[in-house]
């Protein structure tokens, strides 16, 4: 096998070109070209415009709704396994339909766990994705996955501020084992916020588990949706006597009226990923690339080299 044929192939769903841009250039391969089709009625077909026949290859898409974007992924793995290729990585920075992990009532799907079987069955061999909404999502798999954290390049911008009399915080009960890491790495103090909802995204109450009063404040989540639970703790620690909020989110989702909400809360800033593109950028949104992060794990697993020095969590 030449040094040609070891290249692997990198690909990109058509709601992901951005990132996988830049993680191509990082790699240092240029992206694979695909051509699809739309039909009148919605329907679509992606194809590859060059062979893929025993290389290894990796599908770079975030699967955020519409469920378009899912399928497109699927498409292309089987689009993949189909034209021969020797490995299909599914790289999914921002892993959808996450927070379906579990029957938390009666009579509702396991959507993640869907999701798992879905791509495996369209051919992806491996999978790439980074702060999963529920760590136990990786055992939906039969299949490698590589469970990257955004700490990796998180972290390194927080440090940067210089913040003093520095609290790391989770906005719910469930965030505080990654609340926690961060504060391992950052040696602050821990502040928890217990909330309870009335239904989803929508919360009737909040109280702090910890003291605020003179702190600068990294509220630390996977993801913001409509931002409302970040906005209210944001404010509710500026009133608790908070010098400084800011807030560390994975994944930028912003649904609704989240970017008015931040722009109004007490937030400082707003540090996301480019997991899933901006719809617009706010002065108060600060965006730092996983490109590097992606490529230089791909590296790795092109190699079969150790990806655990990439892990600050």
């Amino acid at each position: 096998m030449t040094a040609n044929e070891l290249t692997p192939k990198i690909f990109a769903c058509s709601q992901s070109v951005e990132l996988a841009e830049e993680i191509a250039k990082h790699y240092g391969v240029p992206l694979g070209k695909v051509k699809t089709t739309h039909f009148s009625d919605g329907e679509f077909q992606p194809a590859f415009e060059e062979s893929v026949r025993g290389r290894r290859v990796f599908i770079i898409g975030s699967t955020f709704p519409s469920a378009d974007n899912l399928m497109e992924m699927l498409l292309m793995l089987d689009a993949s396994k189909r034209a021969s290729a020797r490995h299909i990585t599914a790289v999914m920075p921002y892993f959808g339909w996450a927070r379906q992990d579990r029957k938390d009532k009666p009579r509702v799907a396991i959507g993640a766990k869907l999701v798992a079987n879905l791509l495996q069955a369209a051919g992806a061999t491996r999978i790439m994705t980074m702060d999963l909404h529920a760590d136990q999502i990786q055992g939906f798999f039969e299949k490698p996955v590589d469970h990257l954290f955004a700490s990796t390049i998180f972290l390194p911008y927080v440090k940067s501020l210089q913040l003093e009399n520095l609290t790391v915080a989770s906005p719910d009960m469930g965030g505080s084992k990654r609340a926690y890491a961060y504060s391992k790495y950052l040696q602050s103090d821990v502040v928890i916020c217990y909330k309870q909802r009335e239904k989803a995204n929508v919360i009737s109450h909040m109280e702090l588990i910890g003291e605020v009063a003179g702190k600068n404040v990294i509220l630390v989540d996977d993801m913001i949706d409509t931002g409302g639970t970040l906005a209210k703790a944001a404010d509710l620690m500026i009133e608790r006597g908070a010098k400084s909020v800011r807030a560390v989110c994975t994944h930028p989702i912003l649904s609704g009226d989240a970017y008015e909400r931040i722009e109004k809360s007490s937030l400082k800033e707003l540090i996301v990923s480019d997991t899933i593109p901006l719809k617009k950028q706010i002065s108060k949104i600060k965006v730092v690339s996983c490109a590097p992060l992606f490529a230089d794990v791909m590296h790795k697993v092109q190699d079969n080299t150790s990806i655990s020095d990439q892990f600050l969590m």
